[in-house]
């Protein structure tokens, strides 16, 4: 099955992550656990990094509910992984992130993945509204194609 896979322009913003020893499995290409964890670290690098997240000190942060990978191609130690990222859904107090992930320099991805955040209180851990300067900041991850 010969599915089209997305390209480095089909996203609004790229986090790089250098792949490690550990993220292969004993076949010798990254384990698909791993492609889970380059999402969240993505994300969540991307949204520190743009000052959306504190991990220690936010009044809310993003719970994951839904999650999804298509695999294309390998990707193992040491290939640098560039992911691409973008936002197809912003509600109220809840963002579907699609990441695509890129093996070293290459165009097409070698996974596609999304998963959903509900943002929730760091007290009462119940869903809360995405508002100010998080909402602005996500809404640059929205594709003029995407609602």
């Amino acid at each position: 099955m010969n599915q089209p896979r997305n390209t480095r322009q089909d996203y609004a913003d790229f986090y790089q992550i250098q792949t490690r020893w550990m993220d292969n499995d004993m076949y010798g290409h990254m384990n698909n656990v791993v492609h889970y964890s380059l999402f969240d670290t993505a994300v969540n690098g991307w949204l520190i990094a743009k000052g959306a997240l504190d991990p220690h000190s936010s009044n809310s942060y993003g719970l994951v509910v839904e999650t999804g990978c298509k695999y294309f191609s390998e990707m193992g130690f040491p290939d640098l992984v560039t992911a691409g990222i973008r936002i197809t859904k912003l509600g109220g107090s809840s963002v579907r992130y699609e990441v695509g992930l890129f093996r070293n320099d290459e165009q097409e991805t070698s996974a596609e993945g999304f998963f959903v955040h509900v943002y929730v209180d760091r007290a009462s851990h119940r869903p809360t509204p995405i508002e100010g300067q998080r909402r602005a900041i996500l809404q640059t991850l929205l594709r003029a194609d995407q609602s």
